[in-house]
């Protein structure tokens, strides 16, 4: 989930998920916000005002029930009991009357999954049902976010003591049954596991306590300081100086601790193991408690998996997060289940929350039982994950529940397609699931339902409505509206195949439960995300009644008895586009039911195409393009009766007749046959539509079908015809103004424009007027392309005083463009001023021959056609190369069959995992993005279930994780791992992704950025004449130019043949609001992609030249000098994994030293074999064996000769003198490795010895005098005169130096200039070195610190899928 969106205006916070998804479809309220929305799919509002509808200028009251119904009250006051009421709206959908009159019927015996972002059990009103039944059955953590790997074993000690994976010793309680004496053992890092809000909230109180620690130690530091300055006035003396300067890097160090501080959170430690009966888990959370000694693991109270027990537990009082934990796969996987936001628990809150003492605050079935299906991935800021959602289907299936609520999704390239809509179908088909699923929150423009909920026709989508009672308490308007309206963001149909989307309508808004570690217990949130579970709630009434009655629950009868029971939101027939059947009554369906309860229960499968063509199918007519609107066309209906999957073919298929009338809601424009006769096999009828003398604008009509026996159950089927006439532009320039617009709050203005065609972009001017109150508009285009998600450009504009505002856009010539206008619902509220609104809409546009440019690494230029097909336009062209696009292949693909646990379909097919490895490596710090053009981009849409990604360091340090919307991710120089996770139960699907290809885009630094020239002249890259800048284009004459490839020297370092250079390539220049002085085409509103196929490298002339010429040496002597080099390649391949290894490598080392006695490369290949030898038991014999080995390799160096020439420069152009160089410089390297290997086995030595080690001929020399030669420092002294010893290649020795003299200070001091400046993936030796001297020194705050980062940095294994 990425920042939230937010409305200053209107004390609003906005969840938005990744990639400006539709995560969760809700507006809490309860932040005040400080930014505008940006983009076309982040935008959800909230706030209230009065809703009118108006035709061109004239007013147009909405057709809603007055008096006591629904909450829409005239003139009504609030009182306490009315106020409550309306913060959680139950009167609207008439659950409060129906309740009222059936008590017993309050959802009892019906149990809801929610798919949401994860409810917590213990929220207020979630604990009990109004029986005293467990509220929540069970609670589970579909995603995978909180597993951890618990397949490590370890036993206890004698003393009950346990080794968990942290590293930290865990005592176990002493009453916990395990017959096996096996505990299961892995640990989290805990902030994993908590929301954004939680986790900043604890970073803010843990860091107010750690400073308070750290500032006590910079007293002390600083106080130490100033005594020694007081004591020693003048500090001549070099180990005074030296000795101050420790003291003052102390001081620094402490200082720079506090500034660039970063809480990572504490580590918690699990442990699992079988009691005899079932599988328990308990946690060590010590690391969150303030006070010692508690949260340790032997005080914690054992957990099971929640269905079994029904258990919680919370991690700390400080954080008051409530936990679950489920066991799976024998103990091998522990699943910390933790909300991801309060979104869910605010969600089942509205379905079924019980206050016994607060009843107004009751959710809509209070009676009902609640499934927790977490599909809201914490890792990935609760965005739902195809892993999550199919688990999810899994669980609700396995738990039996009767209803599933999904306020969750995203806009969608094809509707009812995918997937997960696939699985939704059989679960809906088969299982008999009711599945209800908010619309969106993309409105107020047509076709802007999102995927699953408003685009399925398996799905119930639900919009969202306010009700005057609604605005006045839940929204605290000084003044409601007179009527309940569609909150202008809730989103509109129809499908982009004609559908109408949105189904019926709820509620809205509700004050609901919410997490207890947010410290309250409820919250208002408003968005489609709530009007769904008000819906929900609403039918969890129905279906108790119809299974205390004894009455078949029925997806499809209730359905039907849903729509043909609604109340119209609106008095038109468009209105339905916007609030579906309208506003659902739970009496009258009941009434409903009831009636028909001898019904079979048949969903109608509707299938249309055009007379005389098979494709494309659709669920209704959309006529939205200029030229369908202007000529008579002719459908062709297939009406298909579909019975649940245990249907009876002879009881029920068999049977089954109906004979219905057709009827139009507009016989001047769409025509049907009077009757149809359906059987179970169906049967296909036409109808004609003719929109020809309809006005511009939009216009909606109905052909439904009525049961001839029973025209009382309302239409049977319906077929939504949606026709959106466009405006011609026929005037040059191609300017459109619609003038005098009248607004007031809730009003929208829909205008349809056919684009003219060579239109690219358009310039909207805004005008306003008639107000002095501050004004909020919505004002949105879209515009429907064949496989392609709706094209939506949105804005929010807050006009404070009169005044105009000018906006730019792009836009596709020859299709229609809706531009809906909309004063938000609760703008102006009280003000009872109609704001006047001019628009001035200005199209532009360039046409080029090629819409995508490709330079293919040849020096040609590509030319470029421009013209201009509706007005003088100038031509400015502008091109940048920014991104590297890298191709990879998989180094490793294992493919696996998931535990049947949580990933068994209820089909009964069993899922397979797909596991890729591609292996990537960045010479320097870069930001990249990972791309698979097959998958990335699509959720619902997509036939493959899942996708997850992980990139990961040589240290098993995860940098970044993604799904189908991949995110930049920084990476400092390195090798990393990219681990790609599909999965799928169709075997063959997963084999052809074996060698999926993956790019990776990586940014370019901006000295690197190509901006590319233009030329008037082919010869123009070469020549360098003849560039081109711009010109003014005159319409109907083409203008050629050429854009030339970028040079060669200009290409960044490092990048490889095969690779592409991409970009953005723009051609116009937009009259307002775009400074195009940098030349950069992203910023316009039309840019295209340019591309460049980088080729193979420069053939090197000279490379080669001479080496054959210039040896001087005989055959025979090159000949044993193979021999040589070809040993000791053999010595440095042999293994010394056994003791035999090790023996015949020291028996040909031996036998090499005394064939090539001084032979300084065979001796430091000696010295590095030594070195890599693991599981020493002799430590210090190893180490002198170092020793021996490092001075031998020194003895074979002459360090006089060495210096000498280094002390002298080499001619650069002198081909000997570079080859003397480069050897010498390898000798030096050399030596200096000798040097600093030898440094570091005397301080081991030492270490283990505990005293300073002396060479025995030096010892006995010195044995006459007090002072014993140290031969640690001598060996340092020799090492510092050939290199800088504070570099991070040889630093360490010099930490150890000063930690030898008592320096910490310093030695901290260089060690972290080593560490920042080494710029590669951590190393854990200077990290457990940094360790070991704030341990010294004594900084416990700082150890602490530095302990929760040695977890990020070095984790003990990678997480899971």
């Amino acid at each position: 989930m990425h920042s939230p969106v937010y409305n200053s205006n209107y004390n609003v916070i906005n969840f938005q998920s990744h990639h400006c998804r539709l995560s969760f479809l809700s507006l809490p309220l309860f932040i005040t916000a400080l930014k505008p929305p940006r983009t076309a799919r982040e935008r959800k509002y909230t706030d209230t005002v009065s809703k009118r509808f108006y035709t061109s200028n004239s007013f147009r009251t909405r057709a809603m029930p007055s008096g006591e119904d629904n909450g829409a009250l005239r003139n009504f006051k609030l009182n306490e009991s009315t106020f409550l009421a309306s913060l959680m709206p139950k009167k609207e959908i008439a659950a409060d009357r129906f309740v009222e009159a059936h008590p017993e019927y309050d959802g009892r015996g019906v149990v809801i999954a929610i798919f949401d972002s994860g409810v917590d059990p213990a929220a207020a009103g979630l604990k009990v049902t109004s029986e005293g039944k467990p509220k929540i059955l069970d609670v589970i953590d579909c995603t995978g976010s909180g597993d951890i790997d618990t397949s490590t074993i370890v036993k206890a000690d004698d003393k009950g003591c346990i080794r968990g994976t942290s590293g930290n010793s865990l005592v176990v309680n002493s009453s916990w049954k395990n017959p096996l004496g096996e505990w299961h053992v892995g640990c989290k890092l805990v902030y994993e596991l908590f929301t954004n809000t939680l986790t900043d909230r604890l970073k803010k109180e843990r860091k107010k306590k750690w400073d308070e620690k750290n500032q006590e130690a910079i007293a002390e530091a600083v106080k130490q300081l100033d005594e020694f300055d007081k004591k020693h006035t003048k500090v001549d003396d070099t180990i005074l100086k030296r000795k101050r300067e420790d003291l003052q890097s102390r001081v620094d160090f402490l200082r720079k601790q506090a500034e660039s501080y970063d809480d990572k959170g504490p580590i918690i430690d699990a442990v699992v193991w079988n009691d005899g009966e079932v599988w328990r888990a308990a946690l060590d959370t010590q690391g969150l408690e303030d006070e010692s000694g508690c949260g340790k693991l032997a005080d914690f109270v054992p957990l099971t998996n929640y269905r079994i027990e029904r258990k919680y537990g919370i991690f700390s009082k400080l954080d008051a997060c409530t936990v679950v934990l489920n066991i799976y796969n024998e103990g091998n996987v522990l699943s910390i289940v933790t909300d991801s936001s309060p979104h869910g628990t605010h969600v089942a809150g509205i379905t079924s929350a019980y206050h016994p003492k607060e009843p107004l605050l009751n959710g809509v079935a209070p009676g009902a039982q609640l499934i927790s299906c977490k599909i809201g991935d914490s890792r990935l800021g609760s965005m739902e994950t195809g892993t999550g959602l199919v688990r999810a289907l899994i669980a609700a299936v396995e738990h039996k529940c009767d209803l599933i609520n999904m306020s969750y999704g995203e806009p969608t390239l094809l509707p009812d397609y995918g997937r997960f809509v696939d699985l939704v179908n059989e679960v809906v088909n088969k299982h008999r699931l009711i599945f209800i699923s908010s619309a969106g929150n993309n409105g107020p423009a047509l076709s802007t339902v999102g995927a699953p909920g408003g685009t399925t026709s398996s799905i119930i989508g639900v919009g969202a409505y306010v009700s005057p009672a609604m605005a006045a308490g839940a929204h605290n308007l000084v003044e409601a509206p007179p009527e309940g309206l569609e909150y202008t963001w809730s989103s509109r149909g129809p499908t982009v195949d004609g559908d109408l989307g949105v189904c019926i309508s709820a509620a809205g808004g509700a004050m609901a439960p919410v997490p207890t570690w947010t410290l309250q217990h409820r919250m208002f949130m408003n968005g489609t995300s709530m009007s769904s579970p008000c819906a929900c709630g609403g039918v969890a009434l129905l279906i108790s009644a119809m299974k205390a009655e004894g009455v078949p629950v029925s997806p499809y009868s209730v359905r039907e008895a849903l729509e043909n029971t609604s109340i119209p939101v609106g008095d038109s027939p468009e209105d339905k586009l916007s609030a579906g059947q309208g506003l659902m009554q739970v009496d009258k369906a009941y009434d409903y039911i009831q009636k028909s309860r001898d019904i079979p229960s048949v969903r109608y499968q509707i299938k249309i195409t055009q007379s005389g063509k098979s494709t494309p199918t659709s669920r209704g007519i959309y006529l939205r393009e200029a030229d369908s609107c202007q000529r008579s066309t002719e459908w062709t209906v297939k009406v298909e009766p579909k019975f649940h999957d245990d249907a009876s073919n002879l009881d029920e298929l068999v049977p089954f007749e109906e004979c219905v009338k057709l009827q139009s809601s507009g016989e001047a424009v769409v025509r049907a046959p009077e009757y149809l006769l359906l059987t179970h096999n169906g049967r296909e009828f036409n109808i004609i539509v003719d929109p020809t003398t309809l006005n511009d604008g939009l216009h909606y009509y109905e052909v439904y079908a009525l049961d001839c026996r029973s025209p009382w159950r309302g239409p049977l089927f319906r077929i939504p015809i949606t026709i959106t006439k466009p405006q011609a532009v026929k005037n040059r320039p191609p300017i459109i103004v619609f003038q005098g617009l009248s607004f007031v709050p809730g009003h929208i203005e829909r205008k349809f424009v056919e684009v003219p065609i060579g239109a690219t972009w358009v310039e909207v001017t805004v005008k306003t007027s008639g107000f002095t109150t501050a004004r909020r508009f919505f004002i949105d285009s879209v515009q429907i392309s064949p496989l392609q998600r709706p094209i939506k450009w949105e804005t929010v504009a807050t006009f404070s005083s009169p005044s105009s505002k000018s906006f730019a856009f792009a836009v596709e010539g020859g299709r229609t463009m809706e531009l809906a206008i909309a004063q938000f619902w609760s703008s102006g509220v009280g003000s009872h001023h109609t704001t006047s609104v001019d628009f001035e809409i200005a199209f532009h546009g360039i046409d080029i021959n090629k819409e995508e440019i490709i330079l293919d690494g040849s020096e040609a230029p590509v030319r470029i056609d421009a013209e201009a097909l509706l007005s003088l336009e100038n031509l400015a062209p502008a091109a940048v190369l920014n991104k590297v696009r890298i191709p990879y292949r998989p180094v490793d693909a294992k493919l696996s069959t998931l535990p049947a646990e949580r990933d068994k379909l209820p089909s009964g097919k069993q899922i397979l995992a797909l596991l890729l490895t591609y292996k990537l490596k960045f010479e320097e710090g870069a930001e990249i993005k990972p791309h698979i053009p097959l998958l990335n981009n699509r959720i619902y849409d997509n036939k493959f279930e899942s996708q997850f990604y992980m990139i990961s360091d040589t240290n098993k340090h995860v940098y970044a994780m993604g799904d189908v919307y991949p995110d930049t991710a920084k990476l400092p120089k390195g090798e990393y791992t990219l681990q790609l996770y599909l999965r799928h139960d169709n075997v063959q699907y997963l084999e052809k992704m074996k060698q999926l290809v993956l790019f990776i885009e990586k940014n370019l630094d901006e000295k690197d950025v190509i901006r590319l020239s233009f030329y008037a002249q082919p010869d123009g890259p070469v020549t360098g004449n003849s560039s081109f800048t711009s010109s003014v284009l005159v319409p109907g004459a083409k203008e050629a130019f050429y854009v030339g490839p970028p040079a060669k020297d200009k290409l960044p370092k490092g990048i490889s043949a095969g690779s592409v250079l991409i970009g953005a390539i723009s051609y116009g220049k937009v009259a307002f609001g775009v400074n195009n002085e940098g030349k950069n085409p992203e910023k316009n509103p039309v840019s295209y992609c340019i591309s460049y196929i980088v080729p193979p490298v420069q053939f090197d002339e000279d490379k080669g030249k001479g080496s054959s010429s210039s040896c001087t040496k005989s055959v025979e002597e090159q000949l044993e000098e193979e021999v040589r080099d070809a040993k000791i390649r053999v010595l440095s391949s042999l293994k010394q994994s056994t003791d035999e290894e090790r023996s015949d490598w020291k028996k040909l080392s031996i036998s090499l030293k005394s064939e090539y006695p001084k032979y300084t490369p065979l001796l430091a290949k000696i010295l590095e074999a030594l070195i890599s030898q693991n599981n020493v038991e002799d430590k210090i014999h190893h180490y002198e064996e170092i020793i021996g080995a490092a001075d031998e390799v020194i003895g074979s160096i002459d360090t006089d000769e060495l210096a000498k020439y280094f002390s002298l420069k080499s001619d650069p152009e002198d081909e000997g003198a570079e080859k003397l160089k480069k050897k010498m410089e390898t000798t030096r390297d050399q030596l200096a490795e000798a040097l600093y290997q030898k440094g570091l086995a005397l301080a081991e030595i030492e270490s283990i010895k505990g005293e300073k080690v002396v060479d025995k001929e030096d010892a006995k020399a010195a044995s006459d005098s007090s002072v014993k030669p140290d031969l640690f420092e001598e060996n340092f002294k020799e090492l510092r005169k050939w290199v800088d010893v504070k570099s991070s290649r040889y630093g360490t020795l010099f930490v150890i130096r000063e930690r030898r003299q008592g320096r910490l200070g310093t030695a901290l001091k260089v060690l972290s200039d080593m560490i920042q400046e080494d710029g590669q993936p951590p190393k854990k030796k200077f990290y457990d070195l940094r360790l070991s001297l704030l341990e010294q020194i004594g900084w416990h705050h700082l150890v602490s610190y530095e302990k929760q980062w040695m977890h990020v940095r070095f984790p003990a294994s990678l997480p899971l899928f």
